[in-house]
């Protein structure tokens, strides 16, 4: 090895050990929205996993999808002195008091897989997918697939008030604009829970004559498309051929679904927001220079080509 290769090879274990020693001497609470799916507890056992890994002390509180309890820990994490706290926020709207307070505090905020409605300089930055991107990957998958066909879409929205909700039925729409041929019949929401989604996709299929009138379902999450597979299978229908389903967040059971032949597509929501969150937080301390307000990470389609099976196995460990 060179000595210019050597000298590089110190350099970089040097600025990771540094790294690694300023993150450890950390504590950071983390305010999840809950655990209604399948990704958000994959996301939040990352999260803790990422933590750990980098000898970061997380306080962890579950909002069991209410706002009020976000506040309240929120708050509490400040009261704490923690150096930093993590958001997955419930809702947009309703967070300017208690982020303005974490900024009195000079206590950095990031936001984790969601926004906010709030002015920019309340948090740090926020690290999430272009949700508005995921819902036009769906509907262009969905146009791609059916063509000139004649397109019925029922569509399972997220939490009502949600930025996923909202983006991913703006993205659906935007990629299906100018399809005469397509159109969206039903939309009503499944809160992301499975049991939810079920019970929507049910009356949707009564109400389009026993299903036979849908072709589609579009579900903001896997979680509710998981379920909506359940009611048209109860309705003697076959997803994934009588009925399309498209969804968003690609976690283990949709690859089981789509092995089987009873989902078409998904589009992938990395649980991983903290690895690039912390990173942003260690450069920040250390030097003082904000990291870009929005950190993007990819939405990529997965259909049944891309070894649906495999890819369960891959994940089923995350902790979905």
């Amino acid at each position: 090895m060179s000595i210019l290769s050597r000298l590089a090879l110190v350099a970089g274990m040097t600025a990771m050990l540094s790294s690694t020693a300023l993150a450890a001497g950390l504590t950071v609470g983390f305010s999840q929205i809950g655990s209604e799916s399948g990704w958000r507890a994959a996301e939040t056992s990352v999260t803790k996993m990422e933590a750990e890994k980098r000898g970061i002390d997380l306080k962890f509180a579950d909002a069991q999808q209410k706002q009020e309890n976000q506040i309240k820990a929120i708050r509490g994490f400040i009261a704490q002195g923690v150096d930093a706290i993590l958001v997955a926020p419930v809702v947009a709207t309703g967070w300017d008091a208690v982020l303005g307070e974490a900024k009195d505090a000079k206590i950095p905020v990031i936001l984790l897989d969601r926004g906010v409605d709030a002015a920019e300089d309340l948090y740090l930055t926020s690290v999430a997918s272009d949700q508005v991107e995921e819902g036009r990957v769906a509907g262009r998958f969905l146009v791609d697939s059916v063509k000139d066909k004649d397109c019925k879409v029922v569509e399972l929205q997220g939490t009502v008030g949600s930025t996923p909700a909202i983006n991913r039925k703006k993205g659906f729409e935007e990629a299906i604009a100018g399809k005469a041929n397509i159109s969206i019949v039903r939309s009503q929401t499944g809160d992301f829970t499975r049991a939810k989604g079920k019970e929507v996709m049910e009356g949707f299929i009564k109400a389009e004559s026993g299903g036979k009138d849908i072709c589609a379902v579009y579900a903001h999450n896997d979680d509710m498309a998981v379920g909506a597979i359940q009611a048209i299978k109860d309705a003697g229908l076959k997803p994934g051929s009588d009925i399309l389903v498209v969804s968003i967040d690609a976690v283990p059971d949709i690859f089981s679904a789509m092995a089987a032949g009873e989902a078409n597509a998904t589009v992938e929501l990395t649980p991983n927001m903290a690895g690039p969150a912390f990173d942003a937080l260690e450069a920040y301390l250390k030097d003082g220079k904000a990291p870009e307000k929005f950190i993007i990470t990819e939405s990529k389609l997965y259909t049944p080509a891309d070894n649906p099976q495999g890819e369960y196995e891959a994940r089923k460990g995350l902790g979905y």
